[in-house]
């Protein structure tokens, strides 16, 4: 395997600090280091941009995102047992690694990054989605990031970039291709991750647009959306009823049946439907 860096490959590194991926912090650690660095060249040119990348571990894919040429990295990890193997990595890259000990759910990262901002993580599994929908759901647009590539299990992936009519398309669809370019840039197999999770991996490359794709209130928006798909097999016109009592005349209005499904509704109909109700 070819090395990177001068740094020791990661199953010393995780033997030497007694490291073990830890189920209840959602931990797989990817050892393979050709794979991290190619994880980071999905972030595209990373030479002029601050990254900030959220649960480490013992460094892994930050080795890659330094070797791939990156400004600054701020790494989150939560896990005080990974904080020495972190330490030796930005003591090879002097100058170009900040380390937090803290809870990514807790802290606001543009304290310490400089813009241009890109977000490179293999998020941990159990608060990958919640940080994705905080990121996607800022209280205004543009967010403080130009783009998102992120590693999630597979079957989230496949959520994100979903299309209409697809048994994966919801409010996550949505709220990824509302405002980004989505695509699944990499898959990888369970035998790639130490231990080995039970199912397929995927990094998801999200590039941010300026403005959104069309016009609607977020709030507005994300409320209907999430009524839609709260019961996604009703008819929209039972889905929806909450909402409004001349739901079915809305639905009209915006070129949609009251017997359509959620699921069938593309984004842009959304939008449409939600700006019948910026005027109450």
């Amino acid at each position: 395997m070819a090395m990177i860096d001068s740094l020791p490959p990661l199953r010393e590194v995780i033997t030497q600090h007694g490291l073990s991926a830890k189920k209840a912090l959602g931990q797989n650690f990817l050892l393979d280091l050709n794979l991290t660095a190619k994880i980071a060249r999905q972030a595209g040119d990373l030479a002029g941009s601050d990254v900030l990348e959220v649960g480490p571990g013992p460094g892994g894919l930050t080795r890659g995102l330094l070797a791939e040429g990156a400004r600054r990295v701020l790494a989150i990890e939560k896990d005080a047992r990974c904080l020495p193997a972190l330490e030796e990595i930005a003591a090879a890259y002097p100058g170009r690694l900040d380390v937090l000990n803290a809870d990514a759910l807790e802290i606001d990262p543009t304290q310490h990054l400089t813009q241009p901002i890109r977000i490179v993580a293999n998020l941990p599994y159990n608060v990958g989605t919640e940080l994705l929908v905080r990121w996607l759901t800022p209280p205004t647009w543009p967010p403080f990031w130009e783009s998102l590539t992120l590693m999630f299990q597979r079957e989230v992936a496949q959520r994100i970039v979903a299309q209409p009519g697809s048994k994966a398309y919801g409010r996550l669809a949505i709220l990824a291709q509302w405002r980004c370019d989505a695509k699944i840039v990499m898959d990888l197999p369970p035998e790639a991750f130490v231990p080995a999770p039970k199912v397929r991996s995927a990094v998801v490359h999200l590039e941010r647009l300026e403005t959104p794709r069309y016009e609607a209130d977020p709030a507005i928006l994300s409320r209907i959306v999430a009524a839609a798909f709260n019961q996604r097999r009703k008819m929209l016109r039972a889905s929806l009823k909450g909402l409004a009592p001349d739901i079915e005349d809305r639905l009209h209005s915006a070129g949609l049946s009251p017997t359509d499904r959620a699921e069938r509704i593309s984004i842009e109909q959304f939008c449409n439907l939600a700006r019948t109700f910026e005027q109450d």
